[in-house]
Parts: structure tokens; C-alpha cells; sequence
């Protein structure tokens, strides 16, 4: 690891500490959940150790909660952890080595860290993801443990309030993307695609049809980039501004 390198995973670690401790409460409120709907300790730990995907985690316990079976669990999950194939395609080349080396990599990817390493070019800074995940992936098993061993003496999670830290995590990442207009307006297409389909939807399906939002926003930036290129071009034809005549105080440079 080169000292750039080091800095990076540094300051990513510093940067996943607050989501870290949001990882925390969200992982502790999955173990009561997980509990509650009849999962044993040895499952509700194992399940976070092998998906660390809350949304995937909660999506499958919902469907087990409701009488669903595992197959249809699984099918939840896997529709909530979609919206990782296109992450996972724009992170892929700013990641070193082989096909399956670049996909070991891509197992550190959340949602918070991705965004965190984004440089805004279309690039990504590995070492910062690294950095931004490993206080998340060490507070979301503790944080599990916690929920899981002491749910009778949590109790009901609406109490302090834990229902609404899921939506203020997804929101602390989003904040910082709306700064660009464009960007704004895919967040706003994407939130309406996303309302519009919650009352009858499947669980996951408006979280995947929000993102098709970014293809717009996508084919957005492109047009822009190709009519800057346009002007670009007309003002190099067209040549250096033309100066006028010499003026008065002008010197004669021979």
C-alpha cells in the first residue's frame, strides 16, 4: 500500500465511522426483528455474516414474518441487493487485477461507501471504499449480536425511534448528490418512479425501478458533454479573437 493509499483507507475510515454507528442501531434492530420472526441466534448472526445488506436482510425476514417460504425470502433479498449490479459495473474498472480479484473487491461495496468513493469523474478511489466499509462491516455483526441476545430487554423498537434510521441513512447519502442540477433531478424522478409503485409493488421492485432514473440523468450528461464538445470545436475554428487595430500606446516590437 503506497502512502496515497494509506491516506485514503484513513480518511475512509473516518468517513464510515457515522455510518458506522447507523449501521450499528439499523443491525441491532435487525436482530430483534430476526428473532421475532422465529430466526435462532446461530441464523440471524450467520445471515449478517454472509449478506450484510439490510435491505436484502429485512426484505427476507418480512416475507418469513408474513408466512412466506425461504425460496420466496431469497427472491426478496436478491431483488433488494439489484440495485448492486449497476454499482458494482460503474465500480468495476477503477479496481485492479483479474475478473474474480475485481469481484472480491466489489464484496466491500454499500451503499454509503460507493457514494463516498465516487471522484465525480466516473472513477473511484478503492482504498477510501475499503476504508468506509470496515467500520460498517464490524458495527453491523456487533450490532446483530447485540439485537439478537438482548431483544426481550430492547423491546419495541418504535420506542427510541429506530424505525426512522433507515430512511435518514439512505437520506445523509443522498444529501451531498443534490448539490448538481442535474443529479437533483434524476433524485426527483427517481423518488416519483419509487412512490408511484410502493402501494402495490412487490418489496424491491421500486427501489429497482427508481434507479432506471439514472439513465436518464445518464443520457443527460452525455448530451451535455457533447454540446460543450460542439462549442469547443466552433471556438477553435473560428480562431483567437480578433484584437482591433493597435492602439496609441501600443510599442512597436521591432
Amino acid at each position: 500500500m503506497t502512502p496515497a493509499e494509506r491516506s485514503s483507507f484513513r480518511e475512509g475510515l473516518r468517513l464510515g465511522v457515522p455510518f458506522g454507528l447507523a449501521s450499528f442501531l439499523l443491525s441491532m434492530s435487525f436482530g430483534v426483528v430476526a428473532r421475532e420472526a422465529g430466526f435462532s441466534l446461530a441464523a440471524a448472526i450467520v445471515m449478517s455474516l454472509v449478506v450484510f445488506a439490510g435491505s436484502a436482510q429485512f426484505a427476507a425476514v418480512a416475507v418469513i414474518a408474513t408466512g412466506g417460504g425461504a425460496g420466496a425470502a431469497i427472491a426478496a433479498g436478491t431483488l433488494m441487493n439489484s440495485r448492486f449490479l449497476p454499482m458494482g459495473v460503474a465500480l468495476a474498472p477503477s479496481l485492479p487485477g483479474r475478473a474474480w480479484w475485481r469481484g472480491l473487491q466489489g464484496q466491500a461495496v454499500v451503499d454509503s461507501s460507493w457514494a463516498v468513493a465516487a471522484r465525480g469523474d466516473g472513477t473511484f478511489d478503492r482504498w477510501r471504499l475499503f476504508g468506509t466499509t470496515a467500520p460498517q462491516l464490524v458495527a453491523w455483526q456487533v450490532g446483530t449480536m447485540v439485537g439478537a441476545f438482548g431483544g426481550d430487554l430492547i423491546g419495541d423498537l418504535e420506542r427510541f425511534g429506530l424505525d426512522a434510521i433507515y430512511p435518514a441513512f439512505f437520506l445523509s447519502i443522498l444529501l451531498p448528490e443534490l448539490r448538481d442540477r442535474n443529479r437533483l433531478g434524476v433524485a426527483v424522478v427517481g423518488g416519483l418512479l419509487a412512490l408511484a409503485l410502493v402501494p402495490f409493488a412487490p418489496p424491491g421492485a421500486p427501489v429497482l425501478a427508481a434507479g432506471l432514473a439514472a439513465l436518464w440523468g445518464l443520457r443527460r450528461r452525455d448530451q451535455g458533454r457533447r454540446d460543450q464538445g460542439r462549442r469547443d470545436q466552433g471556438r477553435r475554428e473560428q480562431g483567437p479573437p480578433d484584437q482591433g487595430p493597435p492602439g496609441p500606446d501600443s510599442q512597436d516590437p521591432a
